[in-house]
């Protein structure tokens, strides 16, 4: 009697075990979408981060090199590139699978094909930064951020040709806004951060550099999102560093060549002896232009790599109004109405954006559990 009801005891006690036991997988199960949730947000923000104060520090320092006695191009160009090898220690570092990640057995593009895709990628990207380093020079930070800002309708445009973006009533609301917020600044024609006036064919020399930078950067963008669909057809991290690399290798070849071939080398010796805050300065911003392009890019490729081409230029159109703000504690601007509103709807946009993904995931989310 007392072994029977021993082992009644020990058939129990294993029922109990097991039920408790299927509980707790049950719950690491249920936990498990919410933390993989919560991580994806934690990297967004991250690579926003990176996006924001890359493209806010660079281009004031960008600013700073031309306002102060800088005059090369090409070597204005050359700082926006040669930043990438700070990313090679990243081969090092094991990072979490996304998971759009497509399968590792998928077939590999030929050698030729990688070749023939950086080279182009490299190409474009060195001529948009020539570009930009012309418009730089010559516009007025107002008139340069706003022009900076069509990038992001020539991504909208692009995109939907090239990756079939969908556009919704709050991405639409978003790029208005992100849009017009940029637009407000080409009203600050008196802007203390421009006080020397260019000429009329600089001017105009100026705004089509830049628009036509604005463009290709659009269409960059779209075409690397396009690349790792139809090409690659990888997104893990070291595919993307690879592109990063590879890309910044062949554009910052382009324009050391642009700058022995211009001649612009002979003259750098007397500019940064010439250079109104000295020499150390001088290499100092060329050096810090050049960590924050580069912490830009690990931001840039990171956005696309978990979300798309035209949020990663939602965020990268954000930064523009944030520029001419922070011109007023660095350069002594005047503070006005328009500049807070311009922040304001800059947000605003920011925020329809995101929104957007998240009645996305939502949505995705209750698909899955029905």
């Amino acid at each position: 009697m007392g072994e029977a009801r021993e082992l009644q005891l020990q058939i129990m006690g294993q029922e109990a075990r097991e039920e408790n036991s299927a509980e707790g997988n049950v719950a690491l199960q249920t936990m498990a979408p919410r933390i993989r949730k919560y991580m994806w947000w934690l990297q967004i923000a991250i690579y926003s981060l990176f996006v924001l104060s890359g493209q806010t520090v660079a281009t004031l320092l960008g600013r700073l090199y031309f306002e102060k006695g800088g005059k090369s191009k090409w070597l204005a160009t050359l700082v926006q590139l040669a930043g990438f090898p700070i990313l090679l220690p990243l081969y090092c570092v094991s990072l979490p699978k996304s998971p759009r990640t497509s399968d590792s057995h998928t077939s590999q593009p030929s050698a030729l094909v990688l070749v023939l895709l950086y080279v182009s990628l490299g190409i474009l990207l060195a001529g948009d930064c020539m570009m930009y380093s012309v418009g730089l020079s010559y516009l007025p930070v107002s008139t340069y951020s706003l022009i900076c800002a069509t990038q992001l309708a020539f991504n909208a445009f692009f995109s939907f040709f090239l990756n079939s973006q969908k556009f919704t009533p709050f991405i639409v609301n978003s790029l208005v806004l992100l849009t017009t917020s940029s637009t407000l600044l080409v009203f600050q024609t008196g802007d203390s951060s421009d006080p020397k006036r260019v000429a009329k064919g600089k001017y105009i020399i100026g705004f089509l550099c830049t628009l036509c930078a604005s463009a290709g950067s659009g269409f960059g963008l779209s075409l690397i999102q396009l690349s790792f669909q139809k090409i690659l057809k990888r997104e893990t991290y070291t595919v993307i560093l690879d592109l990063i690399i590879y890309q910044s290798l062949v554009a910052t070849c382009i324009a050391v060549v642009g700058l022995f071939a211009s001649g612009d080398w002979k003259s750098l010796n007397r500019e940064m002896g010439d250079f109104e805050l000295g020499k150390v300065s001088y290499l100092m911003i060329l050096l810090w232009t050049a960590v924050g392009w580069a912490v830009f890019s690990v931001g840039l490729f990171g956005l696309i790599f978990e979300v798309s081409s035209l949020f990663s230029n939602v965020i990268s159109t954000l930064g523009l109004p944030i520029v001419p703000v922070l011109a007023v504690v660095f350069f002594h601007d005047k503070m006005d109405g328009v500049k807070v509103i311009a922040m304001l709807l800059g947000i605003w946009g920011f925020v329809s954006y995101i929104y957007q993904h998240y009645l996305d995931n939502s949505k995705a989310e209750n698909t899955n559990v029905d």
